[in-house]
């Protein structure tokens, strides 16, 4: 149980959606309901703002359905595009523009949630402690940084939620 929640606190929760999304499909061969995650993350807190960061690649039917689907929800979006590099290597990647969001919403709310494995937010989960902010981090345990577990306030192993979050084929 997480013990950092309270009624009215304000919360923000940022996603990053490949890290989640990918980690789904490799460890279940399943989809995340993100809306049902946002659900449960905020645990009858304020919810300020979900922000999900996707990449579009294709902008497929299925990918724009995706993408409707989540703000349909209420989940904002950040789009970028997939950049197509010399060689055919391809980059895609949301790590500074989440952490630039999460840094400008730390004024506005009390508690923010990460929702990623990546040991790269180790620095923004550090700088944003230091500013007050209880910081919570959401992913699949066995691919989740032990670093980012540990300095995060609250870690939410959504192995143990799966039953909630993953979407039934």
């Amino acid at each position: 149980m997480n013990s950092f929640l309270y009624s009215a606190q304000r919360v923000a929760i940022f996603i990053d959606t490949q890290n989640i999304y990918h980690s789904a499909k490799n460890f279940y061969g399943k989809k995340v309901d993100f809306s049902n995650l946002v659900k449960i993350l905020t645990h009858e807190r304020n919810l300020i703002r979900a922000i999900a960061y996707v990449i579009k690649s294709d902008f497929s039917s299925k990918e724009i359905s995706f993408f409707e689907t989540l703000t349909k929800k209420g989940i904002e979006l950040r789009i970028k595009e997939m950049i197509h590099l010399p060689g055919g290597e391809k980059k895609a990647d949301w790590d500074v523009g989440i952490a630039v969001d999460a840094i400008r919403m730390s004024k506005f709310v009390d508690a923010i949630v990460l929702v990623t494995g990546d040991g790269d937010f180790l620095p923004l989960v550090d700088y944003l402690k230091n500013q007050g902010n209880i910081v919570e981090v959401a992913g699949f345990s066995r691919n989740t940084s032990s670093r980012l577990k540990e300095a995060a306030d609250y870690f939410y192993d959504l192995d143990e939620i799966k039953n909630f979050i993953l979407i039934k084929k």
